[in-house]
This record gives structure tokens, C-alpha cells and sequence, in this order.
């Protein structure tokens, strides 16, 4: 503590000597805190948590918080490798006490998140995700000690907003609990790698991680946007339309044709109504360009009919493309329109194409943009 912050501290305790009540006290201990740099926020991530009396471990409960409880910061300690505040409640009596680091997020770690969550404000999700593992929240698609959010719980759900590829490392290991210098690095399989031909495709899974950019309801986190490791996701395909994924194209995102709910969130509900869809799919095989992958680079629409109660595709097929996210939905009734950012073969540019589908006696038609031709690879089957 420097000279400045000696003075102050003891200007206000001789104030303290020569008044009443503890009223004053509090007070001038916080405008002390403020004073010398001590004072913030900070912000419950875990469920349930306790204010304690102290950071040891026979310490006494003083004050259950839960998720989304501010709380005022006043000192901070780390004790035998574990990292505590020094907290103070908003409650009557303004409890104040000690809660381990894991359990809050600090006002400038989430403010961080908070500025990611801007970038999407008015966007819509590309698909649900759900969490197989307790994993990190991470402020950038990349495996650091200095990016971590919170850790979310295993079965936490979210929308998923944007991915990206990112080039698998030899010694990758899953984003759990990061005791990376514990476990075992991992290396490619001998055996596979000679057995591969020289016509043979290589494949995504083995040439990037993907990490989804996702946002997250306040009943999950408090932090409301950050970066989650794709080996810890499982996507949430809408009961309806998962039979119809194949092994060589998986579903990446979707978005409904009839509805003007775009939020998504019903989608796994038990009794969810059947749905017309618009579905972007990606196979397992490298088509980087430039160094550059595709999000997707297949487009199925299923209609529904109501009466037959079954799916049926849309017509003309759009066949294979070469696209970036975002799927952007828009309309209502019986014209609706979507866009698609797909790259130009010829130009080699991406472009944003404008599709039309319209309902005629009960039965959904696509309208192709006019120069389609210029942005297919092959054609559709």
C-alpha cells in the first residue's frame, strides 16, 4: 500500500474514533475502497453459492447468492492456489464476506462478453446447441488460460450464432478442465494415415476443430456470449426433419419456412408441430479455397403437408454450392425469402443471393435467382 492510501486509510479511522454508530464506519469504509481502487462488481455464474466468513476451509456460511446476484468486490486474496473476493451483498445488512473466484465473474471480464453479444444483436441464431461436458466459455475460439469466460455446466444450452474452422493441433486436447499437462498428447494413428490413398478426399474432422459462437439466456450464464469447443456440442436438430441427415452431410443450420418464430427454442419439445424448412449441410470433405472453408455447401427445403402428414422437397433443387453464414429468413404468409452467401465460380467473390419460396394450394415452390448457374458447383439431385 503506497503513502496516499496509508493517509487516507487513517484519516478515515480517526474520523471513525470520534463518531458514532456503525453506520459511519460502513460508509467510510466504502468511500475508502473507492478511493484507493478496491471497489468494483461482480457478478454470481454458479447456481447456488456461499458467502463465507473467511477463504479458510472450517470458514461458516454467511449468505447464500445464486445466479445473476451482483455483488460489491472490496478486497481479494489468493489462497493456497485457489483465488477469492472479498465481497459485499446487496441485502438488508449488506452481508460482507469472502466467495471463491470460480463462482462470480468479474463487471470487466463480462463486459467483454457483453461487447461479443453486441456484434450479434440482430441476428438470427443458426441452430440450438447443447453442452455434453462442463467446458469453458471462452472470449475467442482458441484454447488459452487468459480467454476463459465461466465454465458452463454439462446440459447448458445455447444459440449458436457463427462458427469457425480452426487447424487442429497434434497435442489438441478437449476443453474440460484444461489440466492439459496431466493428460496425454495425442497424435495421429500410424496405421490410418498409411492406409489413406492419394485419391482419397481428406476429411474436415481430421483437419480443423470447429468452435461455435453462441449466445446464451440468463437462466445459463450471466455472461451472455463467448466461443465453446465443438467436441463439447452436440447440435440440437428439430425432431422432425433429424431423419432425414445423412452420414456425408450433417446438418449445420436451419431455419423454418412457415412460422415467424425465429428464435428456435421449441424446436425439441415433446409435441412440437412438423415444420417446412430451409437446411444448410456440410460434408466431411476439405474444400478450402485460398485457405478458406465453406460453412456449408449443400441447401435442402422440406415442405410439409398437413394433410399427408409427411415432408416433401422443394422444387427446383439448388444442388451444391460453396457458402458463408449467415442464413437470413424474412417474410411471412405465403411468400417468404431467405438469402445465402455463396461464392461466384466464375468471379471467385461472395455474393448474396435472394431466394423466394411461395405456397400454391397448400404446396411450397422455390424461385431460383436468374444467374444461379454462376454459383453452383454441380447440379442438384
Amino acid at each position: 500500500m503506497n503513502l496516499r492510501k496509508v493517509f487516507v486509510l487513517s484519516a478515515v479511522l480517526l474520523a471513525g474514533t470520534f463518531l458514532s454508530g456503525c453506520g459511519f464506519l460502513s460508509d467510510a469504509y466504502s468511500g475508502f475502497v473507492s478511493v484507493t481502487g478496491l471497489s468494483s462488481t461482480c457478478t454470481v455464474i454458479a447456481k447456488k453459492a456461499n458467502i463465507r466468513t473467511s477463504y479458510a476451509v472450517v470458514a461458516q456460511d454467511l449468505f447464500e447468492v445464486k445466479r445473476g446476484d451482483v455483488l460489491d468486490v472490496v478486497d481479494q486474496v489468493d489462497f493456497e492456489k485457489t483465488f477469492w473476493y472479498r465481497v459485499r451483498a446487496h441485502d438488508e445488512d449488506q452481508t460482507e464476506g469472502w466467495i471463491e473466484a470460480q463462482n462470480v465473474i468479474t463487471s470487466e471480464v463480462l463486459e467483454k462478453s457483453k461487447k461479443l453479444a453486441e456484434e450479434d444483436k440482430d441476428a438470427q441464431p443458426q441452430a440450438n446447441g447443447l453442452l455434453r461436458n462442463k467446458t469453458n466459455l471462452r472470449l475467442s475460439p482458441e484454447q488459452s488460460n487468459e480467454n476463459i469466460l465461466v465454465k458452463l455446466d454439462n446440459g447448458s444450452t445455447f444459440e449458436i450464432m457463427a462458427w469457425k474452422f480452426v487447424p487442429k493441433a497434434e497435442d489438441t486436447n478437449d476443453d474440460t478442465n484444461r489440466d492439459d499437462a496431466n493428460k496425454p498428447k495425442k497424435t495421429k494413428n500410424a496405421e490410418i494415415e498409411a492406409a489413406k490413398t492419394a485419391e482419397e478426399p481428406e476429411k474436415m474432422d481430421e483437419k480443423y476443430d470447429v468452435w461455435y459462437k453462441v449466445r446464451l439466456d440468463p437462466s445459463v450464464s450471466p455472461a451472455p456470449s463467448g466461443w465453446i469447443f465443438g467436441r463439447q456440442v452436440e447440435l440440437q436438430v428439430p425432431t422432425d426433419i433429424v431423419f432425414y441427415q445423412q452420414n456425408n452431410k450433417k446438418f449445420v443450420t436451419w431455419q423454418r419456412i412457415d412460422g415467424v418464430d425465429m428464435s428456435l427454442k421449441d424446436d425439441q419439445k415433446a409435441g412440437a408441430k412438423p415444420s417446412s424448412w430451409v437446411i444448410l449441410s456440410r460434408t466431411n470433405e476439405v474444400k478450402a479455397i485460398n485457405g478458406d472453408e465453406p460453412d456449408f455447401d449443400g441447401v435442402l427445403l422440406l415442405g410439409y403437408d398437413k394433410y399427408d402428414q409427411s415432408h416433401y422437397r422443394i422444387y427446383p433443387l439448388i444442388g451444391e454450392v460453396w457458402g458463408k453464414l449467415p442464413l437470413k429468413m424474412e417474410g411471412t404468409g405465403d411468400t417468404r425469402t431467405f438469402t445465402l452467401r455463396l461464392r461466384n465460380k466464375n468471379s471467385g467473390q461472395i455474393e448474396e443471393k435472394r431466394f423466394v419460396v411461395t405456397s400454391d394450394k397448400n404446396r411450397f415452390r422455390l424461385k431460383l435467382p436468374e444467374d444461379m448457374a454462376s454459383f453452383q458447383t454441380s447440379e442438384g439431385r
